[in-house]
């Protein structure tokens, strides 16, 4: 059995064919109409999307021969509404990095509803009074709700437990939507789509050739868990991008709120199937290959990505050179949305390579600061950490993650295990494979072990998180934002 992936990131749509032993082939990628109409907005156009997945996923099977169900997932909390009548989307589609509701979210705390702004609850207000439609006459979708809607010709309007519970509008008590946050955010209960559990039988793919089965609908970190085998309690990942995203299994127990803990991680579905909810939790770095492509785009002290490994390792070490990584603020643990980046310790002998590898070394921190922030929420040690992503290729940057993390670190034989996660769940749901075959299909390209004395990885981290203390509250307004 194969499944159809469809793979809806937050640059680009990816589609693939999955096959019972994971391996992903027929790939076809395009990127999306991103734009940035003013400071922190951040649009999509909606109509496109649908029509580039219709196109990619029609080249995919026509060079594959077909498939038997179809995988879809997708950038969470990124928001659109579509016509009720035509299916045809009303507006752009808001990206979940997008913060026009930021003061939406401010007030209604007053009102005791507790929202961020890169969740889709007051995005879907927001599109709705820009509209100037009626509730009636207009459908909430995610972007997995708006493409199972287009791939069935309409027939579809449903979301899956993983992308439901990133809207701010679930309520966990019921697993039902919450009439109360959708009262005072004026949004009508008729808009909204059908709850279904991540894997299941959930319609025709009537678009597509053959008319295949959707039966999986998830979440890109959902995906990315499950395209890493992270199946049982503990099983950890992260995912450098343009952020990095640190997630891992925690059980059946229904957290108490969907909102940020102590800890400075949130709860998440990683997946659901025949009534049951299997959650994790998920901890959040802004700035990743961002810093990256800051070093080429906008300073120009590389050339190309490629270049920074060898740069990095040209010198023994950094010289006391120290890079914070949050040019739109920290996320977890502190959440401080006024800390800005920041290099310490230059000299008149700190030199191109010294600044790459400190940017390298910033973010590896960071994401050591992910793993001390899921220990501290559920006490799990991790005993190894999995890596997917575009920097997942950077070998320097994930030996400096294993050094600092004193874990072994496996990367992902598949670059995008998004993408292979979708397709995997598909099979599942359609009984080709088990979640046992699913852990037994992790093998990673290669296991990074841990170099350096307790002292010296001890001194440096200290380092290091004194420079991102420095860093904090940079921009004091900003800091004293909480969502």
């Amino acid at each position: 059995m194969r499944a159809l992936a469809i793979d809806v990131g937050s640059t680009s749509i990816r589609t693939a064919i999955v096959d019972e032993n994971g391996d992903v082939s027929f790939t076809h990628q395009e990127p999306l109409n991103v734009t940035t109409t003013q400071p922190g907005e951040v649009e999509l156009d909606a109509l496109a999307i649908g029509q580039t997945v219709l196109e990619l996923s029609q080249r995919t099977l026509n060079e594959s021969g077909g498939c038997d169900v179809v995988g879809i997932a997708n950038q969470r909390a990124t928001t659109l509404i579509f016509d009720a009548r035509t299916n045809e989307p009303v507006g752009p589609a808001l990206g979940w990095q997008d913060l026009r509701t930021v003061v939406d979210c401010l007030i209604l705390q007053g009102e005791g509803l507790r929202l961020a702004p890169n969740q889709s609850a007051t995005k879907a207000r927001w599109l709705l009074h820009a509209s100037g439609r009626t509730p009636s006459e207009v459908r909430f979708a995610t972007i997995e709700t708006y493409v199972a809607s287009v791939l069935s010709n309409g027939a579809l309007h449903v979301s899956d437990h993983s992308n439901a519970g990133v809207t701010g509008l679930l309520d966990l008590a019921h697993n039902t939507w919450d009439e109360r946050a959708l009262s005072l955010l004026e949004l009508d209960p008729v808009m909204m789509p059908q709850l279904v559990t991540t894997m299941g039988q959930h319609g025709a793919a009537s678009a597509l050739d053959g008319s295949p089965t959707i039966t999986a609908l998830v979440g890109d970190q959902s995906a990315s868990l499950f395209g890493q085998s992270c199946i049982a309690p503990g099983s950890t990942k992260i995912t450098f991008g343009t952020g990095a995203m640190a997630d891992q299994i925690r059980g059946e127990e229904t957290p108490s709120a969907m909102t940020q803990s102590s800890s400075g991680c949130f709860p998440i579905v990683a997946r659901s199937d025949n009534g049951h909810i299997v959650w994790g939790v998920e901890g959040i770095v802004l700035s990743a290959s961002t810093c990256i492509d800051w070093l080429r785009d906008d300073i120009g002290l590389i050339r190309d990505a490629s270049e920074t490994e060898a740069l990095a390792l040209s010198i023994a070490s950094s010289e006391g050179v120290q890079f914070v990584p949050a040019f739109v603020g920290l996320g977890t643990p502190t959440w401080d949305f006024g800390a800005r980046g920041a290099f310490f310790g230059l000299t008149r002998g700190s030199s191109r390579a010294h600044l790459v590898r400190a940017v390298l070394e910033g973010i590896a921190h960071r994401g050591v600061d992910l793993l001390d922030a899921l220990f501290e929420e559920t006490g799990i040690a991790v005993e190894e950490i999995r890596v997917d992503g575009g920097m997942s290729q950077n070998t320097f940057m994930m030996q400096t993650l294993a050094n600092y993390s004193n874990r072994p670190v496996s990367l992902s034989s598949e670059n995008e295990a998004t993408t292979r996660g979708a397709g995997l769940m598909a099979l599942v749901a359609a009984g080709a494979l088990t979640l046992n075959d699913v852990e037994a299909l992790w093998h990673p390209r290669i296991t990074l072990e841990p170099h350096g004395s307790t002292d010296q990885r001890s001194n440096e981290r200290a380092a290091w998180l004194r420079a991102r203390h420095n860093a904090e509250r940079t921009v004091p307004d900003l800091s004293s934002v909480s969502f």
